[in-house]
């Protein structure tokens, strides 16, 4: 029974995994900021990635790729992870988890009008419905305004979704990219590696550049943002995607991407009791709203 639906069940894992990667990085980047969050995770996980790559094929890198699609993965990293996630810390330390979590569903929304534009994939009358029940779940929840919201706390929200608007555009770039180089059945194990590992180079480079990289060691001697931190980077990068795969490999990719989508959902209670958050019921109904559109738009 349970390898029949291990697809179905690997998709529900990785919603899991995503939750905890959200809270865990919340709790890390509202203590020691963002900046240098996105470099020791990318470390942690190209480790990890690197010893899986091992493992499974008997060499760190897939070094018999040609160049053309180490650059298409090497674009698609350095976007997806390096720039993207540092938008994405940015718009965690101003939002919180679940408002920016559930601005990242409309990743699949923006990939949608990204391959309709560059692929000229065909979008149904349906799509386009559920895509504007996302737009208006999400509307929803970032629109309350607790009684007594200072125009400070609005101004920060504000810059929330501007930060989590530019993590939707970057990720959804990387899916584009990552489809040019997937092509004639490229293990997706090697391409996570090698886009880990070029978003780590660019992160370290500029890093080392900009002089930051000594006061990163630093954040280590604050335990609960290190062990946040290393939680996070174990249950997002290195388990959520790998589960990812056999969800993908395993179901259908409408019910895979369904379930993999439920992270909004999953951190309610978690929002409100761990990371004191305000959810009301506009919270709850916008969140139901925007992840039923996700739903429709992959499952109709």
């Amino acid at each position: 029974m349970i390898t029949a639906y291990q697809g179905e069940l690997a998709g529900i894992a990785t919603a899991f995994c995503w939750t905890a990667s959200y809270l865990l990085f919340t709790i890390a980047v509202r203590i020691a900021g963002p900046k240098w969050l996105n470099r020791w995770r990318l470390s942690i996980a190209v480790v990890l990635l690197l010893i899986v790559h091992w493992i499974v094929y008997r060499t760190p890198l897939p070094f018999g790729a040609d160049w053309g699609r180490w650059g298409w993965l090497t674009l698609s990293g350095v976007i997806g992870f390096a720039i993207s996630d540092a938008l994405l810390f940015r718009a965690l330390l101003y939002l919180g988890a679940h408002r920016t979590s559930l601005v990242t569903a409309l990743i699949p929304v923006m990939s949608g009008l990204l391959a309709w534009a560059i692929f000229g994939e065909q979008l149904t009358l349906a799509q386009v419905l559920s895509s504007g029940a996302v737009v208006a779940g999400i509307a929803l929840v970032i629109s309350a305004r607790p009684a007594g919201q200072e125009p400070a706390a609005r101004k920060q929200i504000a810059l929330g979704v501007m930060f989590a608007l530019g993590t939707v555009g970057t990720q959804s770039l990387r899916y584009i990219l990552s489809k040019q180089a997937l092509g004639g059945g490229f293990p997706v194990l090697s391409a996570n590696v090698v886009q880990i590992l070029a978003a780590t180079i660019a992160v370290w480079l500029a890093a080392l550049f900009g002089g930051r990289w000594k006061k990163d060691l630093d954040v280590f001697r604050n335990r609960k943002a290190a062990l946040s931190m290393i939680g996070g980077a174990i249950a997002g990068p290195f388990v959520g995607v790998t589960l990812s795969m056999v969800a993908l490999a395993k179901a259908q990719i409408g019910i895979a991407s369904t379930l993999m989508a439920l992270p909004p959902v999953l951190l309610l209670p978690f929002a409100y009791f761990v990371l004191k958050e305000n959810v009301g019921p506009r919270t709850v109904a916008g969140t139901a709203l925007a992840i039923g559109g996700v739903a429709c738009l992959f499952l109709i």
